[in-house]
């Protein structure tokens, strides 16, 4: 089974400009907000996600591949937040993030305006950390 989500070339720009006018200009926020976080610089991955940095894990299955180190996609109904649960530290600030919903590696926010983007910037600075010693 070969990884299907994968970098692209899309430059993001033009993939925000695909999306309505809230969501594109969310997802430029979140760009800017994932940048100053991290560092790095985004890049496609995929049709729909935007992600930072990379590394590589392998699961006890054998699994194995690449993944943005810190990533997130500004679907129609709600923004993906990717990794942000992944650190011990994750929880007391997912608390005090503001309205969402969890899923296994996701956060969904309906809209930035709903959450404190301070306690984001801190989440998505921990998930960086996390992924440090296998970033690629």
């Amino acid at each position: 089974m070969s990884q299907k989500t994968l970098p692209t070339d899309v430059p993001v720009e033009e993939f925000l400009a695909t999306l309505d006018a809230r969501r594109s200009a969310e997802g430029a926020e979140l760009v800017a907000l994932f940048s100053a976080a991290t560092g790095a610089e985004p890049v496609m991955w995929g049709p729909s996600m935007i992600g930072f940095g990379q590394y590589a894990y392998r699961y006890a299955s054998g699994h194995e591949g690449i993944w943005p180190r810190a990533a997130f996609s500004p679907r129609k109904a709600k923004l993906s937040l990717y990794g942000l649960q992944t650190h011990p530290d994750a929880g007391p600030l997912l608390d005090r993030l503001g309205t969402h919903t969890r899923a296994v590696d996701c956060v969904y926010v309906t809209r930035l305006s709903a959450i404190d983007l301070d306690v984001l910037r801190e989440l998505v600075a921990l998930s960086w950390q996390v992924t440090a010693a296998d970033a690629v």
